[in-house]
C-alpha cells in the first residue's frame, strides 16, 4: 500500500490549513461564545474550492475523492471544529442525491453547492429515534402528485440556515420489514408548514448551526423522492458508511490541533525554573498522544482510499470513526491537563477543543453503534 500523498493532495492539505489559520483563528472565540454561524466563512470556503469536493466535474464540482475530502476536513478541524463544519457540512445530505438521485436532480441541485448558492441539511434524527434510525415516525402520505409530510426532527446540522434538506420519512408503513418503510425526500426549507428552531446551549461546535424542525402538512412534489420509495433506510445506511470518513477526519484534525496546542504550551510554560517540555513524564504523554493521532490518521486515510477505489468498507469506516473520536477525546483531555488551571479558562483555546471533542463520539452514529457495526462483520 502506498502511504504517500500526491503533490496535488499535499497542495489541498496545505491550502486548507492556511485557509483555516487565516479565516478561523481571528473569529473562533467570538463564534463559540456567541453561538454565531458566520455565513461569510462558508462563502469564502466555496470560493477557495473547499466545499463539495466529491461532487464530479460534470455537476460543477472539483471532482475530488474522499481522501481529498478527509485531508481538507482534517486541516480545517485542526484549527476549529465548529468553523470547519460551517464549510465541510454545507453539503451534508446532498450526498444522497449524488448516490441515488435522478440525473435531473443531480444537474439541478449539486452545482449549487460548490458555487456557494445553497446549503443542505440531512433531516434524519427524531426526538424519540436517535440511533434507532428505522424507528423514525415522520410520515409522508401521497396526495395527488404530492407528498404531505407531518412529524418532527431534532439535532439537525444546518437546520435553521439551510436552503434544502433531505428528510427521512415513513412512506410504506405496511411493509413487512421495518427497514423497507422509509424514503428520502428533498424538501425546500421555505416550504409552508415547515417551522425551524435554533438549538442553543450546546457544549461544543457552537459555530455550527443545529436546529429542530416541525412539519405540519408540508407539501412536496413526488418528483422530490430520492431513489426508490421504501428504500430510504438502506440508502441512508450507505450515506452514513461514507460520511463516517468525514467525522473520523474531523477527529484526527481536532486531536492534532490539541496536540499542537499542548506542544506550544509546554515549550513556553516554565515550572521549577525549567520548561514543562523538559519533564520526562510530559514527554512520555506527548509521545503517546502523537502515536494515537497517527494511528487514527492512518486508519482514516485507509478508509478514504478504499472508498475512492470503489471498495467501501463499512466495518473499516466504523473503526475509523470510533477510534478517531475516542482518540480526540483522550488527546484533548491530556492536552488540557498539561495546561493546568489555565486550560480551564476561556482565554485558552484548549478548553474549546475539549468541549468540541465529545460530539465526535456521538453524532453520525454513537461509538456504541460503531462497535455494533464492527462486531456484526466479525462473524
Amino acid at each position: 500500500m502506498n502511504f504517500e500523498l500526491s503533490e496535488e493532495q499535499i497542495a489541498f492539505q496545505s491550502m486548507a490549513y492556511k485557509f483555516a489559520i487565516k479565516e478561523f483563528s481571528p473569529i473562533a472565540k467570538e463564534c463559540d461564545r456567541e453561538e454565531k454561524y458566520p455565513r461569510e466563512i462558508w462563502q469564502k470556503a466555496c470560493a477557495a474550492g473547499l466545499v463539495g469536493v466529491v461532487i464530479p466535474e460534470e455537476y460543477g464540482g472539483p471532482g475530488g475523492g474522499w481522501l481529498e475530502t478527509a485531508l481538507i476536513t482534517e486541516q480545517l478541524s485542526r484549527v476549529d471544529l465548529g468553523l470547519g463544519l460551517v464549510a465541510t457540512a454545507a453539503t451534508f445530505g446532498s450526498e444522497n442525491i449524488l448516490n441515488f438521485g435522478s440525473e435531473e436532480q443531480k444537474k439541478k441541485y449539486l452545482p449549487l453547492l460548490p458555487l456557494g448558492q445553497a446549503i443542505f441539511a440531512g433531516a434524519y434524527t427524531e426526538p424519540n429515534a436517535g440511533s434507532d434510525v428505522a424507528g423514525t415516525t415522520t410520515r409522508a402520505i401521497k396526495d395527488g402528485t404530492d407528498y404531505v409530510i407531518n412529524g418532527s426532527k431534532t439535532f439537525i446540522t444546518n437546520g435553521t440556515i439551510c436552503d434544502y434538506m433531505v428528510v427521512l420519512c415513513v412512506t410504506n408503513p405496511d411493509a413487512p420489514k421495518k427497514t423497507l418503510r422509509h424514503s428520502l425526500i428533498l424538501v425546500e426549507a421555505t416550504s409552508p408548514g415547515l417551522t425551524r428552531y435554533k438549538l442553543e446551549g450546546k457544549m461544543g461546535i457552537r459555530a455550527s448551526d443545529t436546529g429542530s424542525l416541525s412539519f405540519e402538512d408540508v407539501r412536496v412534489p413526488q418528483a422530490n423522492l430520492i431513489g426508490q420509495e421504501g428504500h430510504g433506510f438502506p440508502q441512508l445506511m450507505h450515506f452514513f458508511d461514507m460520511t463516517r470518513i468525514m467525522v473520523a477526519s474531523q477527529a484526527v484534525g481536532l486531536a492534532q490541533g490539541a496536540l499542537d496546542l499542548a506542544l506550544k504550551y509546554v515549550k513556553e510554560r516554565k515550572t521549577f525554573g525549567v520548561p514543562l517540555a523538559a519533564n520526562q513524564g510530559i514527554q512520555f504523554q506527548l509521545a503517546e498522544m502523537a502515536t494515537r493521532v497517527e494511528l487514527a490518521r492512518t486508519i482514516t486515510y485507509k478508509a478514504a482510499r478504499k472508498a475512492d477505489n470503489g471498495q467501501l468498507d463499512a466495518s473499516l469506516n466504523a473503526m475509523a470513526k470510533y477510534y478517531s473520536g475516542e482518540t480526540a477525546v483522550w488527546v484533548t483531555d491530556k492536552a488540557l491537563q498539561m495546561h493546568g488551571g489555565y486550560g480551564y479558562m476561556d482565554e485558552y483555546d484548549i478548553q474549546r477543543f475539549y468541549r468540541d471533542a465529545k460530539i465526535l463520539e456521538i453524532y453520525e452514529g454513537a461509538k456504541e453503534i460503531e462497535k455494533i457495526t464492527i462486531a456484526k462483520r466479525l462473524f
